[in-house]
């Protein structure tokens, strides 16, 4: 029985943005963040983001799904959001957030669902599902799936993020890239005012600044990286998959818009659809994303 406990709070300005049921539940010593929207009795939507949002991200997502027979369902990435903050980048590895993840999940007694991940959460969201066989649908944004190809190249973002002294000054004391999030959409107007203070709040103290910097460094950058044996993991969920799939793509992404093609001929079967929207893709395009829900849950 999921025993769900009060939620951090937050500030008026910001509940005002998130009017969802909002519980933490803890798994393996953390709390996570969750918030909820929806039919309780529906069909489960677990939406997971990436780095270094949080479920803010999904909001307008929700709201386009208002009055569906889904359960949604958006937690926080333990480091990110309203999670616990655990100050040793070491425990930021996939294969760690994926268990995790799969500990809620076993928590809130989620069946038959629908996974929906952008960025680090598309394999946060796959590991965990290996080796549950729950998984109705899958609609994927702006993520990746499994491990880089041979030849690869680090997106300039990634190869600074190694850079010793000067990427910890910039992530941790800047507070970068959770200040920029505006630089990597299509429509740079969609994270502004108090969209944009929304995303920096949850991060604004120093000692809860790890997890940006520890997960932009989880990336891999050669095919010898810690990360490649977890991705491997990720992708077999894809290539065994059999249900019902979905791709909603930002071409304009800076760091992920070419990955769509490799992952549409791993989901073969999957509805694509293309936008000119950058990588935080659901605020720019959340009715594409929430009729790419429907369909693979087959509702209207």
């Amino acid at each position: 029985m999921t025993i769900k406990l009060t939620a951090p709070a937050m500030p008026a300005w910001l509940a005002a943005q998130l009017p969802f049921e909002r519980y933490a539940v803890e798994v393996d010593g953390h709390r996570v963040h969750v918030m909820e929207a929806g039919d309780p009795r529906g069909r489960p939507v677990l939406m997971l983001h990436g780095n270094p949002t949080w479920g803010f991200l999904w909001r307008r997502v929700a709201s386009a799904l208002q009055g569906t027979p889904l359960r949604l369902i958006m937690p926080d990435i333990v480091g990110l959001g309203l999670s616990d903050k655990p100050r040793h980048a070491r425990f930021h590895q996939l294969d760690a957030h994926g268990r995790i993840l799969a500990g809620l999940i076993d928590r809130l007694s989620l069946e038959d669902l629908i996974f929906v991940g952008q960025d680090w959460g598309g394999p946060i969201g796959l590991y965990a599902l290996a080796e549950r066989p729950r998984l109705h649908g899958l609609v994927l944004l702006n993520t990746v799936v499994g491990p880089p190809r041979p030849g690869f190249r680090s997106t300039g973002f990634h190869k600074f993020a190694r850079m010793p002294l000067v990427s910890d000054l910039a992530f941790r004391a800047l507070k970068l890239p959770q200040r920029a999030l505006w630089a990597a959409q299509g429509d740079k107007r969609s994270i502004r005012g108090q969209v944009a203070r929304a995303y920096r709040w949850p991060l604004r103290r120093m000692r809860d600044n790890v997890a940006p910097l520890a997960l932009a460094r989880m990336v891999p950058d050669s095919l010898e990286h810690a990360t490649i044996p977890a991705l491997a993991r990720c992708q077999t969920v894809i290539e065994s998959f059999k249900g019902p799939a979905a791709i909603v793509w930002g071409d304009r992404d800076p760091v992920l818009g070419k990955v769509r093609t490799h992952i549409e001929r791993l989901l073969p079967r999957a509805r694509v659809t293309r936008t000119q929207a950058g990588h935080f893709l659901q605020e720019e395009v959340p009715g594409d994303i929430a009729d790419a829900i429907r369909h693979v849950a087959g509702v209207r």
